[in-house]
């Protein structure tokens, strides 16, 4: 047994003036995954990542257009305050501590030294926020974990709960745990880098050939095809000798295995190829079945180190309501067991879970210390982004000379579409206010029928021109979920987000066989008729047609690229794949009308 990893959790709370009904502006930027986000009137107004607007996936520039965008949308050019997503004087702490410990080579030190020279320190950061936006708000620095854990509880719409926040590193931080009540949010313990359960994630998906901080989901969706049983798969206990677990829920890595203390070395060393009697996989290396049962083994030792650290947290807090934050929250074949595996009674994920979605943490935190009469806020939608009007979306079409068909109501757009997917169409859904996330929720979708046998491969090759290992999420009506899927009663929330993974029914799996992935599971996506109607009507509608309310749902993007915002690109992403049509409002473009705009996509992931 280790010596616990806890430690307290140390961070000098800000000592601010009561504002009553603050508006509040929040960033991220300089890391990946830059991201804005406006608290106005006790409400979170608009949030949104720059990739959006940039065209560049994970962006981790300035976002000055997310910040543009916030604005806009609360119209106002001025506000109270302007908060960061975390502390850098705490993270080059780490930083400096780390070279100390494992000196780089000049050439590396001199790029870290450049780096936060010219961006990354809280002066630079302040001035160029002033420089780009003219707002002259003095910036408050938070705490990274602390706006994980505020992301998940201040929007839960729970009077009290447990607060976990799982991630690769924050400013040296990796976990944390502690509890909400009412509008006061505190974190209690805490476990430092190099300890990490998201570094270990992020090592194994770089041995597997993929990208870091980027291909974890990839890894999650590849481990069902290896053996998930703990006696029979041939790396499990190999992969265990990494990590320690604690009683206390606490953990530590075999830093021997990992080379996350040096800016020199890879995520993982050769005593990790010598402990697993495998050869690292080369980028975009062809997926044998050694590399599925890593990514088993993985998904099954992630598995054992969260669900010891939920169980202990929940017996330290005895609370039965639990928010969960970090990237490791994004684990949704994790999340669907943490009901039946833990005490707890509920579980609440907001849809943004990693970094980016620190912003809205980091207002809302604010928000409260502000205001200690501030209303909770409980989110029941993720339509935060840009929205573009009929006029917007006609006049696109017509500027661009593409041939479409405008509805004179959505009842008739709800009756095409639902037949046009019955018919094996796939169909580009735009509508409403972009998602705040990494998943598409039915706004910014690509929709297709789960019917048929093929449909998977399909999408994968021809669409999303991705590894066709990849499952896709069935999307379907809140009171129709139990019909289909073995799931925690009630159902959970964070469905809402397609956070969690459950089993399909046996009796249901040959019914909506696109969207049954190797293990007979499915990352289901709920949909209540008050989050989003006319979603809600084309699912019933399909289901009138065919037998089956239930439709597949993937983001709208080309591999590589981030999700679709605006109507040009959603049109380019159309006229690059096989999508069939495109529906934007109450406006239909199908794509071999319009030859003269399809192109081939270069690939870049």
């Amino acid at each position: 047994m280790k010596k616990s990893t806890w430690q307290l959790y140390n961070f000098e709370p800000l000592v601010l003036k009561n504002v009553d009904n603050p508006t509040i502006l929040a960033f991220s930027c300089y890391f990946h995954d830059s991201s804005a986000c406006i608290v106005k009137d006790g409400k979170i107004l608009a949030a949104v990542d720059e990739e959006r607007f940039t065209r560049k996936k994970h962006d981790a520039s300035f976002p000055i257009n997310s910040i543009n965008y916030c604005l806009q949308t609360a119209k106002v050019k001025t506000v109270d305050f302007v908060v960061f997503y975390e502390n850098p004087d705490l993270k080059w702490q780490r930083i400096q501590e780390t070279i100390k410990k494992n000196p780089p080579s000049e050439e590396a030190r001199n790029r870290i030294v450049k780096l936060w020279t010219e961006l990354k320190f809280k002066h630079k950061i302040s001035e160029t926020f002033h420089q780009k936006t003219g707002l002259n708000n003095a910036i408050l620095f938070l705490d990274h974990h602390l706006c994980h854990a505020a992301s998940s509880y201040y929007v839960s719409g729970f009077d009290e709960a447990a607060v976990v926040t799982i991630d690769g590193v924050g400013e040296k931080i990796t976990t944390s745990y502690g509890q909400g009540h009412g509008s006061t949010l505190k974190l209690e313990k805490c476990i430092n880098f190099p300890d990490s359960i998201g570094l270990l994630y992020t090592a194994i998906t770089v041995f597997l050939g993929f990208k870091a901080n980027d291909h974890e989901y990839k890894v999650m969706g590849m481990a069902p095809y290896g053996v998930m049983d703990r006696n029979l798969n041939p790396f499990y206990l190999k992969l265990r000798k990494t990590i320690h677990l604690n009683e206390d829920g606490s953990f530590s890595l075999e830093m021997k295995y990992f080379g996350h203390e040096s800016f020199d070395s890879k995520a993982y060393t050769e005593d990790l190829i010598d402990l697993l009697g495998l050869q690292p996989n080369v980028k975009e290396g062809p997926i044998t079945s050694e590399y599925e049962n890593l990514a088993a083994a993985l998904q099954l030792v992630t598995e054992d180190a969260v669900f010891n650290l939920l169980n202990h947290v929940q017996k330290a807090t005895n609370q039965e309501n639990l928010c969960l934050a970090g990237g490791v929250a994004l684990n949704s074949v994790l999340n669907g067991k943490i009901l039946s595996r833990t005490n707890f009674k509920r579980v609440f994920i907001q849809p943004s879970a990693g970094d980016s979605g620190t912003v809205i943490g980091a207002a809302k935190y604010i928000q409260h210390l502000l205001d200690r009469n501030a209303p909770t806020e409980h989110m029941v939608h993720s339509s935060y982004g840009p929205e573009y009007s009929s006029q917007e979306i006609r006049q696109f079409l017509d500027e661009h000379n593409i041939i479409y068909k405008e509805y004179e109501s959505y009842d008739e757009v709800i009756k095409e579409v639902a037949m046009l997917i019955s018919k094996k169409n796939v169909i580009g859904w735009f509508q409403g206010r972009m998602e705040w996330g990494p998943r598409s929720l039915g706004n910014r979708s690509i929709l297709a029928s789960p019917i048929y046998d093929d449909m998977r491969d399909i999408l994968n090759a021809k669409v999303k021109h991705r590894e066709m290992f990849r499952p896709f999420a069935p999307v379907v009506c809140l009171e129709d979920a139990s019909t289909f899927f073995e799931c925690d009663m009630p159902i959970p929330e964070p469905t809402d987000y397609m956070l969690m993974v459950y089993p399909i029914k046996n009796d249901m799996k040959k019914k909506m066989p696109a969207v049954t992935h190797v293990d007979g599971s499915g990352r289901l996506q709920t949909i209540r008729e008050n989050q989003n109607l006319l979603y809600y009507r084309l699912i019933k509608e399909f289901g009138t047609l065919t037998g089956v309310p239930i439709l597949v749902n993937t983001s709208f993007n080309i591999r590589g690229e981030p999700i679709v915002c605006s109507p040009m690109h959603a049109y380019k992403c159309m006229m690059g794949t096989e999508i069939d049509y495109l529906v934007m409002g109450r406006f239909l473009v199908k794509r071999i009308d319009n030859i003269k705009d399809i192109w081939q996509p270069c690939v870049i992931d």
